[in-house]
C-alpha cells in the first residue's frame, strides 16, 4: 500500500465584519484553506471556498495533481467551507460531498442565510443554487486503504463541528476548531461552549499530532501542533478579560493588547459584541 501525501490551498478574503473600530487595517483580512489527501491514483478534499472565483481557483489546483477526486469532506456547516460544493462536483463529476449528520443540518441553515447575509458581503459571488453534502453514516472512509478518521468536536466556533484525523500522516485536518495566528470567531459561543471547545482541544492534543491544518491560517505559516495549545490560551484569555472588562470596546482592545498582530480583528470585534449583548 502507498502511502499517501498532502497538500494545502489558502485563500486570503474580506472579514465578515467589516465595521469594527480604527485601527489594525492592515490586518482587516482572512483566509480559508482546503487541504487535499492524496495517494497514488485518488484524493480526497476537505472543504471549499466562498466564491465562483477562489472555487475556481481551488479546482485548477486541484487538478494540477492529476487524481481522481473521490470524496469532499466538509468538516462543519458555515458556508464559507461548503459553498464551492456544487462547482467541485461538476469539475469532477463522480466526488462525493459528505459531512456527518451534525453539519449537514447546520449546513442546510446556512445555505438559508444566503440572500440575507452572504449574498450582501459578496454579492453575486456566491455559486447558486446550492448543493449541500450527504450524510456519513460511518465515523471513518478510505482513501485507497488507508483509514480517514472524523472526529466528533461538538461547538467550537460552531454547533456541530469535526477534525479529520490521518493516522498514517499524523495529520489532524482541524477545520475551525483550531486557529492559526488568526482571531477566532466566537460570535455564536457561550461561556459554556467556550469551555467544550476547550475540552475538544485538550483531547485532539493527546493525539500527538506532527501537522496540524487550521481552517483559518496565515497562508505563509506551517502547521506546527502548537497551534491546538494557542486557540486553547485563545479561548482562556477572552473568557477571563470578558468578566474583567464591562464593554465590548474595552474587551476588543484588553485582547487586541494581548494579540496585537493577530489578522482578522473584525472576527474579534463580533466576538465582543456577542459576548457583552
Amino acid at each position: 500500500m502507498r502511502s499517501l501525501q498532502f497538500a494545502e490551498l489558502c485563500v486570503k478574503r474580506d472579514s465578515l465584519t467589516r465595521n469594527l473600530p480604527e485601527g489594525k487595517e492592515e490586518l482587516q483580512w482572512v483566509s480559508n484553506t482546503s487541504t487535499l489527501i492524496y495517494g497514488e491514483k485518488d484524493a480526497v478534499l476537505v472543504d471549499t471556498f466562498i466564491t465562483v472565483e477562489q472555487n475556481q481557483k481551488l479546482i485548477d489546483w486541484i487538478k494540477s495533481f492529476n487524481r481522481n477526486l473521490t470524496y469532499i469532506y466538509v468538516t462543519h456547516g458555515h458556508g464559507d467551507h461548503f459553498f464551492g460544493i456544487k462547482q467541485i462536483k461538476e469539475a469532477f463529476p463522480h466526488v462525493k460531498a459528505i459531512a456527518t449528520e451534525g453539519t449537514v443540518k447546520e449546513s442546510y441553515k446556512q445555505g438559508g442565510l444566503i440572500e440575507s447575509f452572504w449574498d450582501k458581503l459578496f454579492p453575486n459571488q456566491i455559486p447558486e443554487p446550492q448543493v449541500f453534502p450527504d450524510v456519513i453514516d460511518a465515523i471513518s472512509f478510505e482513501l485507497e486503504g488507508h483509514r480517514l478518521e472524523i472526529i466528533e468536536a461538538g461547538f467550537t466556533d460552531t454547533a456541530n463541528t469535526t477534525s479529520l484525523w490521518i493516522p498514517d500522516l499524523e495529520l489532524l485536518v482541524a477545520g475551525d476548531v483550531v486557529y492559526n495566528d488568526i482571531h477566532q470567531y466566537l460570535a455564536e459561543t457561550t461561556l459554556s461552549t467556550r469551555q467544550e471547545w476547550i475540552q475538544t482541544i485538550d483531547r485532539l492534543i493527546k493525539l500527538n499530532s506532527k501537522f496540524v491544518i487550521a481552517g483559518h491560517k496565515i497562508p505563509e505559516n506551517d502547521n506546527d501542533p502548537k497551534i491546538l495549545v494557542e486557540t486553547k490560551q485563545y479561548l482562556l484569555d477572552f473568557n477571563r478579560l470578558d468578566k474583567e472588562t464591562d464593554t465590548a470596546l474595552d474587551l476588543f482592545h484588553a485582547m487586541l493588547k494581548l494579540y496585537p498582530n493577530r489578522v482578522n480583528p473584525g472576527s474579534l470585534w463580533g466576538s465582543a459584541n456577542a459576548a457583552k449583548a
